[in-house]
């Protein structure tokens, strides 16, 4: 029933959020109306204008009037063009031409969007993607599908880029559709509180979507609580999204029935963010904008017990449930939908339903602060100030990622000397110094560099010197404080001009990046509209009128519980404490099995392994067992013997075995591993594993597919038997076990379990102990697995006509490949994967190089490890390749690694939808001009990311979507290549998992008659018999003598089974072979 139930609330969850996207999206599966054909010259504005006849109104797609398009007076990166929709649309495609007949076209714009023509925003693909391909002649039209859609009134294009043999020329097109919201304005004082139907409450179900802007990082956006504790809470704070879910009495953030989720960042930008929470049972589902979480809650989650009413903006009265402090949200909200109810709607209709507390209104006020966005290390906003004043004075907004960056020089007056306010490791520093005297300085607040909004006035006058901080005030004694100070005239702010300017601005921290905005000089505010004009002050390498700071940590890059700090241009990942390394904490510091530890040399002892390398599960601690083949031991909490009495088939005895990794770690080790084994010990006396007259199982043991297993030790998978019914010696021949007998005297059924698939057991479950003398007794040994299907699998390819075919490689973000080769081949490709425009190859370019190429979308790159020693030397080599949001790098063999750094703003999605080939030869055409030829060798242990495509193609478990075409083998390559495939061995065999690889390479001076190969082939396959008889022996005594230790140190170290021995001893009847199933 659990699981019916399950599926209907999946199912209502996946109805849900397509209705919600639905709604948000504003009919936009019939929404490509031209928007900006029928305009009125008056909606067109721009930076500037060529002439009259190149004006913005002639700017229309396809259209000849005027001079044929927009262009403007100068042609740099400072003009725009603008257009105002009239009222907010839904923009879902833009396209742009050149201006007609000239040699005036854009090659790469900005797109802007904004609500009211100030605080623009920029429209970002991928979410790191900055500008976009524009035309390449004056006529073609290129079109851009934008997903998401905008939701705006005012368009602006930026060019970045033009035909260097014309000037800047644009004509465009918006297409969408009209854009319907309800909306409401809070104060910050101000709510609605939403009382409803005791029916419509479902205390499963919730599912709330509305859209928010505002400019203040904290405040309560919904609250909803009920008597006994429970509350959801939506709320603000540091401008990130907190989502708080009270199930119960839950105090503490490590209660099963606490739900804490944290979305977004920057949120207080003035512009539209998307909410949707969702929750059904224990499912919740949490999107802000297009950022999503996930979360399946533990314990008892399916029901909340709250009250009939909801608040929207605020708390109005701090109830039972809430102990944090709070603000009220303030700003607007859109298009506030609960349960599906239109709570704006009703508001505006002034239903009973809605109480509105405070000042509410239903239009969106527009804050009119400009803020300006220094892009570089160059930038600077040079503002003139009141030369000779005695005193100077400035107060500003700023937010940045740096920890580093001039914010203010002010040069003094009749002296040389200036004063200097700059960031230096997140704090602030104010330095004044003058000729012959020792400088003042003042250092003040800490961490600055976190991305927040952070207030500063400064005050430098005659022995007076002073800071602000967000609030906090900073000085230093009149005596230390400057004699007499006169202000220089001109306010240099983010930077300084180059010298040539003849500036004496200093600038020794470098140039500040990120935001300013409220800039005041001598208490009179800073017009930056005028700024950008070109009537006020001057400056360079700017964006006015918008903020362009962006959270590259969101969504975070760094895997595996890496920490991500970030600059201005770029993220960095602190992998300390991971387990693994990289420069997105990518690649695992463990090996993945026993037998790669081996490999290297190690002896037996305790690992970390990490069974699934650059996957998501962690690395866990086991031990090694290096013999000839590496064991790995897992332990779990029952390893000592149980002894089980008084119970019947309505009271049950259950024992369970917690191991010390996941099921999913588990899972994966036994996967790769070639073979797994757990020895089950069940003593019993007068207690049965069956009924026999009607075959219902009276003991049973579950393993990881959490099925019910009624086989025993040593038995085969089949249900109701044991070693004793194979092998057909039980002690009563008439059934397949020897508990079944019943017999009033101790016997067992024990032996190795070793079918993987239901491996590891988990549970055991016995009920027939119940009767006079009747008593059980069982102990679960560890997990055993040895072999490493990944590691030893190799294919030979012969000709340059053969390959593999696998379906599509999937790494967009992060992936790794790995393997080894070994060729005397010149060149050939070892593996590639096309896209449209993007693809990744990996080759041997020539004997001593081997190159990783690729493209996402930013140009072709190719990074190459070139060698002293040529790579064609028939010996195996190591070829590392991990290409991420950071980088793309290749190492191969211990050679320095080569790293190629990915653009700050580049596309970063690696998109491809044709074959993986392995061992290409049908290359492109561009490959074919290079002369990349299909691999001839050998390949062993490749790894894509965490999959093994040769293990699936050479040892397929179940049908897999692999084509192999030509002479591919499953090999182990101690033959050169090229040889007969007869004479390989497979590698996985033990031969190849003992000596050097020195000891498997054939010979160099091989007799080449006839008669000697036959002889030599007939010698090679006594030889290999022969060896592996002698393996088998060792392996054989090897178990026993692993069963033997573990018996002495069980008997040694447990009294339960000291006891039981003792019984065992004093039977009356002990048969010859019972002390073989005891001991």
């Amino acid at each position: 029933m659990g699981s019916v139930t399950g599926a209907v609330l999946k199912t209502l969850l996946l109805l849900s959020t397509q209705n919600w996207n639905r709604v948000v999206a504003g009919n936009s599966y019939d929404c490509d109306e031209p928007l900006v054909s029928a305009l009125s010259q008056a909606s067109f504005s721009s930076s500037s204008e060529l002439s009259s006849s190149h004006g913005p109104g002639f700017a229309r797609l396809n259209r000849r009037d005027g001079a044929g398009g927009w262009s403007p007076l100068v042609s740099n990166k400072y003009q725009w063009l603008q257009i105002d929709l009239g009222e907010r649309m839904e923009i879902t495609a833009v396209a742009t031409q050149g201006g007609y007949g000239s040699s005036n076209w854009v090659t790469s714009y900005l797109l802007m969007f904004s609500d009211s023509g100030r605080n623009w925003k920029q429209y970002r693909q991928e979410d790191s993607i900055w500008g976009f391909s524009g035309n390449a002649n004056a006529d073609s039209v290129v079109y851009y599908r934008l997903q998401p859609s905008i939701k705006a009134r005012f368009l602006r294009f930026l060019p970045l880029e033009w035909n260097p043999k014309g000037r800047i020329g644009m004509r465009i097109e918006a297409f969408g559709c009209a854009y319907r919201s309800e909306v409401v304005d809070l104060d910050g004082k101000s709510s609605l509180l939403y009382r409803f139907d005791q029916k419509s409450l479902s205390p499963m179900k919730d599912i709330i979507s509305l859209k928010f802007k505002t400019m203040q990082s904290d405040g309560v956006l919904l609250h909803q609580e009920g008597q006994n504790g429970d509350h959801i809470t939506l709320e603000l704070k540091r401008g990130k999204l907190f989502l708080l879910i009270n199930s119960g009495e839950a105090k503490l953030p490590s209660t099963h029935s606490l739900i804490n989720l944290t979305l977004g960042s920057l949120l207080d930008d003035q512009h539209w963010h998307s909410v949707l929470v969702q929750r059904l049972g224990k499912q919740v589902n949490f999107t802000v904008d297009e950022h999503r979480h996930r979360f399946h809650a533990q314990g008892e989650f399916n029901y909340l017990d709250l009250d009939y009413e909801i608040s929207f903006g605020g708390i109005p009265a701090p109830g039972k449930s809430v102990s944090f402090p709070h603000k009220n949200f303030h700003g607007c909200l859109e298009n506030l939908y609960y349960n599906g109810v239109d709570i704006i709607d009703l508001a505006k209709r002034q239903k009973p339903q809605i109480i509105a507390k405070g000042n509410v209104s239903f239009s969106c006020s527009q804050p009119q602060s400009v803020p300006v966005t220094f892009l570089s290390s160059k930038s600077y906003l040079a503002l003139p100030g009141s030369s000779g004043e005695e005193e100077i004075s400035a107060t500003f907004q700023f937010r940045t990622w740096n920890k580093a960056g001039l914010l203010l020089f002010s040069e003094l007056q009749l002296v040389s000397g200036g004063l200097l306010l700059f960031l230096n490791d997140g704090k602030l520093k104010l330095n004044l110094y003058q000729p012959g005297k020792l400088p003042s300085d003042i250092t003040a607040g800490a961490g600055l560099n976190d991305g927040q909004w952070h207030s500063i006035s400064l005050s430098a006058k005659r022995h007076h010197l002073s800071v602000v901080v967000d609030g906090q005030l900073t000085s230093v004694a009149p005596s230390l404080g400057p004699e007499q100070i006169y202000s220089g005239g001109t306010y240099y702010f983010g930077g300084c001009p180059g010298n040539s300017f003849g500036s004496k601005c200093k600038n020794p921290p470098g140039g500040f990046q990120g935001c300013m905005r409220l800039i005041s000089i001598s208490n009179k505010a800073v017009d930056l509209i005028s700024v950008q004009q070109g009537s006020l002050g001057n400056f360079s390498d700017l964006q006015i009128d918008s903020c362009g700071i962006t959270d590259r940590c969101l969504p975070n890059y760094c895997e595996h519980g890496g920490e991500c700090s970030q600059s201005w241009n770029t993220f960095h990942c602190n992998c300390a404490n991971t387990g693994y390394r990289g420069a997105t904490c990518h690649n695992s510091i463990y090996e993945q099995s026993c037998e790669a530890y081996k490999h290297r040399g190690n002896t037996s002892g305790f690992y970390y392994v990490d069974s699934d390398g650059s996957g998501p599960l962690e690395p866990f601690l086991l031990y090694c067992n290096m013999t000839e083949t590496a064991w790995t031991i897992i332990q779990h909490n029952g390893s000592d013997l149980t002894r089980v009495r008084n119970t019947n088939p309505d009271n049950p005895y259950a024992g369970f075995f917690e191991y010390t990794a996941s099921m999913e770690q588990l899972q994966a080790t036994i996967n790769h591993a070639e073979h797994c084994e757990q020895e089950l010990t069940y003593y019993c006396k007068k207690s049965r594993l069956v009924n026999k007259p009607d075959g219902t199982p009276l003991s049973w043991w579950v393993g990881r597919t959490n099925e019910t297993q009624t086989y025993w030790g040593g038995s085969l998978p089949d249900p109701q038997k044991c070693t004793c019914g194979l092998e057909g010696n039980c002690i009563d021949s008439q059934y397949y076990c020897n508990c079944d007998a019943d017999r009033n005297e101790w016997t067992n059924d024990t032996g190795f379990l070793s079918y993987k698939e239901h491996l590891p057991v988990t549970k055991i479950v016995i009920t027939d102990t119940g009767r006079p003398h009747s008593e059980a007794a069982y102990k679960l040994g560890p997990l055993l697995c040895r072999g490493d299907r990944s590691f030893w699998n190799s294919a030979s390819f012969n000709t340059e006509a053969s390959y593999l075919h696998f379906p599509t490689f999937h790494g967009e973000l992060s992936a790794d490949v790995s393997f080894f080769f070994k060729t005397t081949a010149s060149s050939g490709v070892f593996l590639e994967n096309l896209g449209i425009t993007d693809f990744i190859r990996i080759e041997l370019r020539s004997p001593t190089v081997v190159t990783f190429s690729f493209d996402v979308g930013n140009g072709p790159f190719e990074i190459s490890v070139r060698s002293p020693t040529r790579f064609n030397d028939n010996q195996w080599h190591h070829v590392r390749v991990e290409r991420n949001m950071k980088e793309a790098s290749i190492r191969v063999d211990q050679l320095s690694p080569k790293t190629q750094p990915a653009p700050a703003d580049g596309h970063v999605l690696l998109q491809l939808n044709s074959q993986l080939f392995v061992e290409h030869s049908d290359v492109d055409q561009e490959t074919a001009l290079a002369g990349a030829q299909g691999f001839q060798g050998c390949l062993s242990a490749v790894q894509l990311s965490h999959v093994a495509p040769l293990k699936a193609a050479l040892r397929p478990s179940r049908p897999a979507p692999i084509t192999v075409s030509g002479h591919v083998t499953e090999s182990s390559c101690v033959a050169q290549a090229g040889t007969d495939a007869t004479s390989r061995e497979r590698t996985h065999s033990f031969a190849d998992h003992s000596g050097t690889r020195d000891d498997r390479e054939p010979l160099a001076n091989a007799i080449k008659s006839d008669s000697a190969v036959i002889g030599g082939l007939i010698a090679v396959v006594i030889f290999i018999l022969l060896c592996i008889a002698a393996i088998a022996v060792r392996i054989y005594q090897q178990k026993r003598l692993y069963k033997r230790n573990e018996a002495k140190r069980s008997e040694n170290v447990d009294s339960a089974e000291a006891v039981l021995k003792s019984e065992l001893n004093i039977q009356n009847a002990v048969s010859e072979n019972q002390k073989e199933y005891f001991f």
